[in-house]
């Protein structure tokens, strides 16, 4: 007898070893972190959430929108309606006197998803179909105002036409009437040259395209569901 209780004790203290080693192991989780990608070249629709313009903005300042249509991939949504997108004003010129149009230059740096779950990007205007009087200036994304040379040269004809019938009133006659237009068009070129040009001016709400420029991976866990 006291030779199996001298076996069955070492045995014994051997098994609760090796159950409290086993124990102490961590735990392999099953959960698999999926990684997806949002493919260089998409473009997604937005909404502005804020005015812009060439007249009080400056560079840096921050840029904010959202999605107005998801994007998905094989089924699966990676970018829902809704989703925040922010970004900054990279180049801003105003219009200039003689010559010059007004520029504006947006890059957007992040994705916001309504879980908080942020991804860095690097995305550029590709498109704005909701700005008026501007359109896409470069492949950069730079959004340029409309030309107003046709507005100008309309101030100075009707500056004109006001000199010279102001002029033939008072001389009583044609030549009175051709030195007052010549008066009038001179100060309607000054008004034109003392003028700036039109700025680029973005409502809340327009509706403008960003294309991301290269693939950004996604957590497909932190993603939400379909």
């Amino acid at each position: 007898m006291r030779w199996m209780t001298a076996s069955i004790v070492p045995l014994a203290l051997a098994a609760a070893t090796f159950a409290q080693t086993a124990d102490s192991k961590p735990a392999v989780s099953s959960a698999r972190v999926t990684t997806v990608e949002i493919p260089a070249g998409t473009k997604v629709a937005l909404r502005l959430k804020q005015a812009i313009s060439t007249k009080t903005a400056r560079e840096g300042d921050a840029v904010y929108a959202e999605t107005t249509f998801p994007i998905a991939i094989d089924d699966r949504i990676l970018i829902p309606v809704g989703t925040y997108v922010q970004g900054k004003i990279s180049h801003i010129q105003r219009g200039g006197h003689v010559k010059g149009r007004a520029e504006l230059l947006i890059h957007f740096t992040s994705l916001i998803y309504p879980s908080g779950y942020t991804v860095i990007l690097p995305g550029a205007l590709e498109n704005v179909p909701g700005a008026e009087h501007a359109t896409m200036k470069d492949s950069e994304g730079t959004i340029r105002q409309d030309s107003d040379t046709g507005k100008k040269l309309e101030t100075v004809a009707k500056t004109a036409g006001t000199g010279a019938a102001i002029g033939g009133l008072s001389s009583g006659g044609w030549k009175g009437a051709g030195i007052g237009g010549g008066i009038g068009a001179g100060v309607g070129a000054a008004i034109g040259m003392l003028s700036r040009g039109a700025d680029v001016r973005l409502e809340p709400g327009t509706s403008v395209e960003m294309v991301i420029q290269r693939s950004v991976p996604l957590d497909g866990s932190r993603l939400p569901r379909s």
